[in-house]
C-alpha cells in the first residue's frame, strides 16, 4: 500500500509546479523514509527525483513554514541526506561532502526535543561519510573532529555516538586528527580518564577498550600539564584494576591499555615511589604470567585468539627489561629487579617454545614477528640465561630473518619509483632487532659456530650493504642517530668478533671481500661527515682489522680505493688528538679531541 503512494509522491516531486506542491510530496517521502519503508532501489529513485540541490536548500533554510517548528526545513533536508547516505556511492559524493560543515554546526547547536531526530540523521550521515575512502580525510579537514569532541565533552544527546565516530576517525587518520585538533582530543582524553578513575562498575573495563584510541602518538603526554594529569588518573585507575582479583575478560583490556601507555610514554606515566614500583613490578609480572599461560599451551588454537593481548604483554616485558637495566633514577628496587629477571626468563622460555613450533606458512604472521622482536630485546641484554634454548632456536631465527630480508629486497626492486611509502610497505625487518643479540653470540664459540653454519655472515654482509645504501641520503643532515646507523654500528661489532675469532672464515668467504670493498669506499666518504664519527670509528677499525687478513686479494693491491681508505684511516687516527694550549713556561700537551 505504501509503495504506490511513494511512487505517486515521487511523480509529484518530478512534476511539481510550485514549492508548496514539492513540499507536500517531500513530507510524504520523508515520512516513508523515517518509517523504513524504502529499499535501495527506491532510495535511488528518490535521489534521481530530488538530487542534492533541494536537500541542500532545505538544510540552509532558516525560515520555517507558518505554524511549523523552527527546524522543519532543515530536518527534512537532513532526513533526505541521511537516506541518500545509505548508498556508499552517494555518501562519497562531493556535494554531500560539502555539507560536512553544516553537519558540524548541528552537532554543536543546543539540542532539544525538536532536534533529536536531526542529530540522529547527522550522525548517520557522518558515519556513512567516515566509511568511504575519502571520508576520514574530508571529515578531519572540515572540522568534524573538533565538533565531535565538543559534542562528547558537553555530554549532550548523542555523546556516545560522537565518541564512536571519534574512535573510527582516529583509527583511520590518527596523525591527521592529532595534528589538527590536539587540544580538543586532549579534552576528550581528560574526560575519559576522569571517568576511568571515578567509575567503579563494568564501564571501567569498557573504558579500557576506548582509551587507547585517545593516547596521542607524539609528543609524549607527560610534557603537557593536562596530559600529565590524564596520565596520573590512568595510572591510578589501572593500579585499582590490576590490584584487584580479575577475570581474564577484565585483565586483558587493562593490560592492553597499559601497553598503549608504555608505547606512547615509556615508563614516564608511572610516578616514582614505593607504590609505583610495586605497580610496575606487578604489571610486568602479570604480562609474564599471561605469556606463559598462552604460549606454553601445546594447542596453537589457544594462541590464536590471544595474540593481541600477548603482543601487549611483550610491550610490558620490554619495559621490564629496560627498567631492570635502569641505574639512573630506577623505578625498581634491586630485589624487584632480580625477581623480575627470573620471572621474565620463564616467560622468554615460553616465547622460545612457541617459536620452535612455528610452521613455514606462519612466517608472515605479525605475531611471529612480534615474538622474534621481543626475544631480540632479551638477547640484546641478557646473554647468560636460556643460552642452550637460544642456540637451538638460532637456525630458525637466521632462516626467518633471511626470508624477510630477501622479501624486502624483492619488494624494493619491484616498487615503482612514484609509489608512496604508505602504498608500498616492504616486509618487516627482523634483523634489526636480532643484531645486538647476534653481536653477543658471535663472541662465544658454540652460538658463533651455529650462526656460521647457518650462513649468517653472508646474510649480514648483504644486510650491511643494504643499510649503507639506506644511510647515504641521511648523511647530509645533522639528524639524530637513526636505527639504520645503529644497525651499521652493531654489524661492525659482529664482524669484528668474526675477524678476531674466525679469521679463516673471513679469508675464505667471498662475502667478506665484498664487505671490504664497501669499507674501503665508505670511510673516505663518511669521514668529512662529523655527525657520524662513531660509525666512522667502527668502519675504520673493522677495515684495518680485515685488511690484515685480506692483504693479498686484489681489492687491496694498490687500488685507488685502498689508498684512499688508508689515507682516511690515518687522518681519522691523526685527528683524534689535538694540542692543548700551554701556560707560560710550560710545554703543551696532547689531549683527546672534543669531538672524539
Amino acid at each position: 500500500e505504501g509503495r504506490p503512494a511513494l511512487r505517486r509522491c515521487l511523480a509529484v516531486l518530478r512534476e511539481a509546479g510550485s514549492d508548496s506542491e514539492q513540499l507536500a510530496a517531500l513530507l510524504l517521502v520523508t515520512k516513508a523514509v523515517r518509517a523504513g519503508e524504502v529499499d535501495a532501489a527506491t532510495r535511488r529513485q528518490i535521489f534521481d527525483a530530488i538530487g542534492f540541490t533541494l536537500p541542500g536548500r532545505l538544510l540552509a533554510s532558516r525560515e520555517p513554514p507558518a505554524g511549523c517548528p523552527e527546524h522543519t526545513y532543515r530536518a527534512l533536508g537532513l532526513t533526505l541526506l541521511a537516506c541518500f547516505c545509505t548508498d556508499p556511492e552517494l555518501a562519497a559524493h562531493s556535494q554531500l561532502l560539502n555539507k560536512i560543515p553544516a553537519f558540524n554546526d548541528i552537532l554543536l547547536a543546543a539540542a532539544d526535543a525538536d532536534t533529536s531526530s536531526m542529530l540522529d540523521d547527522v550522525y548517520q550521515c557522518l558515519a556513512a561519510v567516515l566509511a568511504t575512502p575519502r571520508g576520514p580525510k574530508e571529515l578531519v579537514a572540515k572540522g568534524t573532529v573538533a565538533a565531535l569532541c565538543q559534542a562528547y565533552v558537553g555530554r549532550g544527546a548523542g555523546a556516545e555516538r560522537a565518541l564512536r565516530l571519534l574512535v573510527g576517525l582516529l583509527a583511520a587518520a590518527e596523525a591527521r586528527c592529532w595534528q589538527r585538533d590536539a587540544p580538543h582530543l586532549l579534552a576528550v582524553l581528560s574526560r575519559l580518564s576522569d571517568d576511568f578513575l571515578s567509575t567503579e562498575d563494568a564501564a571501567k573495563f569498557e573504558l579500557c577498550e576506548v582509551l587507547p584510541h585517545f593516547i596521542p602518538p607524539a609528543p609524549p603526554l607527560a610534557q603537557d600539564a593536562q596530559g600529565s594529569e590524564c596520565l596520573h588518573r590512568l595510572y591510578k585507575g589501572l593500579a585499582n584494576i590490576l590490584g584487584s582479583k580479575l577475570g581474564q575478560r577484565q585483565r586483558d583490556p587493562a593490560l592492553k591499555l597499559a601497553a598503549c601507555l608504555v608505547q606512547a610514554c615509556g615508563s614516564a606515566w608511572i610516578p616514582a615511589g614505593r607504590a609505583a614500583s610495586k605497580f610496575l613490578a606487578l604489571l610486568v609480572n602479570l604480562a609474564c604470567v599471561e605469556v606463559r599461560l598462552v604460549l606454553e599451551e601445546p594447542d596453537p588454537v589457544d594462541v590464536e585468539g590471544k595474540k593481541e593481548v600477548i603482543t601487549a604483554c611483550y610491550v610490558l616485558m620490554e619495559m621490564g627489561i629496560q627498567e631492570c637495566l635502569n641505574e639512573e633514577k630506577p623505578l625498581l628496587e634491586e630485589v624487584q629487579k632480580v625477581q623480575l629477571l627470573r620471572i621474565m626468563e620463564e616467560a622468554f622460555g615460553a616465547v622460545i617454545f612457541y617459536l620452535r613450533q612455528v610452521k613455514q606458512e606462519e612466517l608472515h604472521d605479525p605475531f611471529v614477528f612480534a615474538s622474534v622482536r621481543i626475544l631480540g630485546a632479551w638477547m640484546a641484554e641478557e646473554t647468560s640465561s636460556l643460552k642452550q634454548e637460544i642456540c637451538e632456536l638460532l637456525p630458525f631465527l637466521v632462516h626467518y630473518a633471511r626470508k624477510l630480508f630477501e622479501e624486502g629486497d624483492t619488494a624494493a626492486s619491484l616498487a615503482q619509483p612514484d609509489e608512496s611509502s604508505e602504498g608500498a610497505r616492504s616486509p618487516q625487518d627482523a634483523l634489526r632487532f636480532l643484531l645486538p643479540g647476534f653481536c653477543h653470540l658471535t663472541a662465544e664459540d658454540k652460538p658463533r659456530d651455529i650462526l656460521i653454519c647457518e650462513g649468517a655472515p653472508a646474510l649480514l654482509c648483504e644486510y650491511f650493504l643494504q643499510q649503507w645504501q639506506l644511510l647515504l641520503p641521511e648523511l647530509g643532515s645533522p639528524a639524530p642517530l637513526t636505527s639504520t646507523e645503529m644497525s651499521l654500528q652493531t654489524l661492525c661489532g659482529i664482524f669484528l668478533n668474526l675477524v678476531v675469532t674466525a679469521p679463516d672464515l673471513v679469508r675464505r668467504d667471498k662475502c667478506f671481500s665484498s664487505l671490504m670493498d664497501l669499507l674501503l669506499k665508505s670511510l673516505p666518504f663518511l669521514l668529512p661527515q662529523k655527525d657520524h664519527l662513531v660509525l666512522a670509528a667502527n668502519i675504520a677499525t673493522l677495515g684495518l682489522m680485515m685488511a690484515r687478513i685480506l692483504a693479498s686479494p686484489a681489492v687491496l693491491q694498490g687500488t685507488r680505493a685502498a689508498k684512499e681508505f688508508f689515507g682516511a684511516a690515518l687522518r681519522f687516527l691523526g685527528e683524534a688528538h689535538c694540542a692543548r694550549g700551554a701556560a707560560a713556561g710550560h710545554r703543551g700537551a696532547l689531549a683527546v679531541s672534543p669531538a672524539y
